[in-house]
């Protein structure tokens, strides 16, 4: 019974171990979307003075990742393609992508309910635009 006894706490304080290392790696990983969302800040706003060409950008805050395609010509971005977009509940964001396109700027809303979706699709396109230069 002591041997029963003894392998039933060693695998109790296993698996308390792995619980605890795996709440440590979650809140460390939300600690650091946090601090990337907190910090984020767009440079360019629009295209213009920017070489015609297509241009690949991408936005990484762990939890949420945005990898778009954009095409500019004549200093206006003439088609914005969302290649990724990997989310939770994000997916309404995508529609900024047309809201961008039509304003010709990154400074647009964010979409209610999807903000930090909607930063970073905005970051991608921005981080695309400053790859030109």
């Amino acid at each position: 019974m002591k041997k029963k006894t003894k392998t039933i706490v060693i695998v109790l304080v296993l698996i308390a171990v792995v619980a605890l290392a795996g709440a440590g790696l979650y809140f460390t990983t939300v600690k650091q979307y946090r601090s990337a969302m907190e910090n984020m800040t767009l440079t360019h706003t629009d295209a213009s003075g920017i070489p015609d060409g297509t241009y690949i950008g991408d936005c990484d805050v762990t939890l949420i990742y945005a990898k778009v395609e954009v095409t500019v010509k004549d200093g206006e971005m003439t088609e914005i393609k969302l290649l990724e977009h990997d989310n939770g509940r994000g997916t309404p964001a995508e529609s900024i992508v047309e809201t961008i396109l039509g304003a010709q700027t990154l400074d647009v809303d964010d979409v209610s309910g999807a903000t930090n979706s909607s930063l970073v699709i905005k970051k991608a396109i921005d981080n695309a635009l400053a790859s030109a230069k």
